[in-house]
């Protein structure tokens, strides 16, 4: 395999829900604007509506990559020769490490409405990051990526 290849790569697209909320979001401006007339509302429609699913959008076309000798979460490129451990969390050990097990200093790629999530160590000793957290609906597909990818 070629070492620029990509070897896992996972899109956190927004639930289906978030789009109908941001549809109603459009047809409140709508409302709002209806007593103006036939065509503000129309713009109301349109604007709120194209606002709000924009939003949706940009919050969920975050993707999670292992390409070459990185791991790409977001707008972070992590080498993966500065990765240790990393371990699969499940939902309750997720929500764990949301809260109280947090470190503030941690790189956190986080997703409320994704239930399990990995945790990378960071053994870079010139980065004060502890460990990533990342948010993912297969982490044990990242973390065997993770794994084939520092085996090379």
């Amino acid at each position: 395999m070629e070492p620029s290849a990509l070897r896992y790569e996972e899109r956190l697209t927004a639930p289906k829900s978030w789009w109908v909320i941001a549809g109603l979001f459009g047809i409140c401006g709508a409302l709002i604007l209806l007593p103006l007339g036939p065509i503000p509302m129309l713009a109301g429609l349109v604007g709120v509506g194209a606002i709000a699913m924009g939003v949706v959008s940009s919050y969920g076309s975050v993707r999670i990559r292992v390409v070459g000798d990185s791991l790409v979460a977001g707008d972070a490129r992590i080498p993966l020769a500065a990765l240790g451990e990393h371990e699969v969390l499940d939902p309750e050990e997720t929500q764990a490490w949301r809260l109280h097990k947090a470190d503030p200093r941690a790189f956190m790629l986080l997703r409320s409405y994704v239930p399990t999530a990995l945790r990378v160590v960071i053994t870079d000793p010139a980065d004060p990051t502890p460990y990533a957290y990342l948010s993912t609906r297969d982490p044990h597909g990242l973390a065997a990526a993770l794994e084939g990818a520092r085996a090379l």
